[in-house]
C-alpha cells in the first residue's frame, strides 16, 4: 500500500481483539490519522469485529497494511516510536506523548517517515519489538495501574499528534445568535438601574451614594455582556417595577 509522509503510520503489533483494532481506527480518524498497519493479529485479517467497531472509520481498515513481522511493517520508516509503560532495560530516549509527537512533526516536516508501534493488549510490546524502535513513548499514568487499553493509547497519541501538527483553537466563545453589547448599551443599562435604585432609596446614606454608584458602574463594566444579556437585565428591572406598582 502506498504511504504518504504527511503523518505517522500507526502500527498495531499482534493485536488480540478485533474490537480494539476497530476502536483504534476510530481514534486515529478522530484526529486525522488514516495510515494503519497491523502485524499478525491473533484472530486473522480482515476482522469483521474490527470492521463493526470502526463504524465511520472503516476505510482505514480497508486500506490498512497487513504484515507478518514487525521488521516488515517498519521497513520503509526512518524513525520509529514504541509505546510502553514498562521499564525495558534498554538504552533509548523516552518521550512523553506530547514531546514525541512534536519530534514526529519535526521529522515529517523534514521529509522523514515516522511510525508509532503499539503492542498487544495483554502484555504490550516485547523487548525484541522495542529494540527495533528509535525511541520510546511513555504515558505518565498511575504507577499503581499503568495498563492502558490499546485504543485509548492510540487515541491519546493521535490527539497529541493533532496538537503538534496543526493550529489548535484552545478557546472560543459561541455567541448563541447574539453579539457583544456596545459601550453605549451598557451605559444605558447602568443608567436604567441607577435611576430605579435611586427611586427605591438604595443609595443610602447620602454621603455614600457617589461611591455606591461608582461601584455599580464598575460592576457593569466588568461583566462581558451581550446584547441579549442587556435586554434581559432591562426586562428584569421593568418587570420588577411593574410588579411593585401592582402590589401598591
Amino acid at each position: 500500500m502506498p504511504m504518504t509522509p504527511q503523518h505517522p503510520a500507526i502500527i498495531l503489533v499482534r493485536p488480540q481483539m478485533g474490537e480494539n483494532i476497530g476502536a483504534a481506527a476510530r481514534a486515529m480518524w478522530n484526529f486525522g490519522l488514516d495510515r494503519m498497519r497491523v502485524v499478525k493479529p491473533r484472530d486473522g485479517w480482515p476482522s469483521q469485529k474490527a470492521i463493526a467497531m470502526a463504524s465511520g472509520a472503516g476505510r482505514l481498515l480497508d486500506e490498512a497494511g497487513h504484515f507478518e513481522t514487525v521488521a516488515d511493517a517498519l521497513a520503509d520508516r526512518h524513525f520509529v516510536f514504541a509505546t510502553t509503560a514498562r521499564v525495558r532495560g534498554l538504552t533509548k530516549p523516552v518521550y512523553s506523548p506530547e514531546q514525541a509527537m512534536r519530534l514526529a512533526a519535526e521529522k515529517i516536516q523534514a521529509g522523514e517517515k515516522v511510525a508509532v508501534m503499539f503492542g498487544p493488549e495483554r502484555a504490550g510490546l516485547e523487548n525484541d519489538d522495542v529494540a527495533q524502535a528509535n525511541a520510546i513513548i511513555s504515558v505518565p499514568v498511575n504507577p499503581d495501574f499503568p495498563s492502558l487499553n490499546l485504543a485509548q493509547c492510540v487515541l491519546l497519541t493521535s490527539y497529541e499528534w493533532k496538537r503538534a501538527s496543526s493550529e489548535i483553537e484552545h478557546m472560543r466563545m459561541d455567541m448563541g445568535k447574539t453579539e457583544w453589547a456596545e459601550a453605549i448599551e451598557v451605559e444605558k443599562l447602568a443608567d436604567h438601574y441607577e435611576q430605579r435604585l435611586d427611586e427605591a432609596g438604595f443609595f443610602f446614606p447620602d454621603h455614600k451614594a457617589p461611591l455606591m454608584k461608582t461601584n455599580l458602574r464598575n460592576l457593569w463594566s466588568r461583566m462581558p455582556l451581550t446584547r441579549a444579556d442587556v435586554q434581559t437585565f432591562h426586562g428584569i428591572l421593568r418587570q420588577m417595577v411593574r410588579w411593585k406598582t401592582k402590589g401598591d
